[in-house]
């Protein structure tokens, strides 16, 4: 890659790394877990930004945090925020927006898949979410998933209708790398033509 590419696509890391942090403010508290835009805008990092430049852009966002920018839910910042009752969530962004984009990169940027590919990254958040939340209030499973996960599951739904089209608006103006797997693959399809 280029280093003007590397430096469009660092640029492209942090605006998403500012947009997540955006999306922090804006919070609805509804208990220990309060409802936030973060998530939309970690869907949309991974489809657009791609495994490697994705896992950059919420790295940068959760170290931002984790050093006291007030970029968490409410305005709050800290390694508290990542050892409190959101933790899970927080962390669970990162392998959460890896496989959006690995996905991403993998299949063509297609519609179903991206939809997909929110699906599965959403559902690793509520994994490590879900757990982390159980292990820090020491709650049972169903108080649990009732307070971490049930509440969001219409929200997040719509996050998800509402990132697609913004994905496929988005796309033509940042022109991620293709992955080494993905060229290598359309190298093998390509006609071998002898002369």
């Amino acid at each position: 890659m280029d280093t003007s590419r590397q430096l469009h696509m660092t640029v492209y890391a942090a605006l998403f790394a500012a947009l997540t942090a955006v999306g922090a403010y804006l919070a609805i508290p509804i208990g220990p877990v309060p409802i936030v835009l973060q998530n939309l805008f970690v869907l949309l990092t991974g489809l657009l930004l791609g495994s490697r430049w994705g896992l950059a852009a919420v790295g940068i966002y959760l170290l931002a945090g984790a050093c006291g920018l007030p970029v968490f839910a409410g305005g709050m910042g800290g390694i508290g925020r990542l050892i409190g009752p959101t933790g899970g969530y927080l962390l669970g962004y990162l392998p959460a927006v890896y496989l959006i984009g690995l996905i991403s990169e993998k299949s063509d940027q297609r519609t179903v898949f991206d939809v997909l590919a929110m699906l599965c990254g959403s559902i690793i958040v509520y994994a490590c979410g879900v757990t982390w939340l159980k292990v820090v209030s020491g709650m049972s499973w169903s108080k649990t998933l009732a307070l971490g996960m049930y509440p969001f599951l219409i929200g997040d739904a719509l996050k998800i209708a509402v990132a697609v089209p913004i994905a496929k608006a988005l796309r033509p103006l940042i022109q991620v790398p293709k992955s080494r797997a993905t060229i290598s693959r359309e190298d093998n399809s390509q006609p071998v033509t002898r002369k």
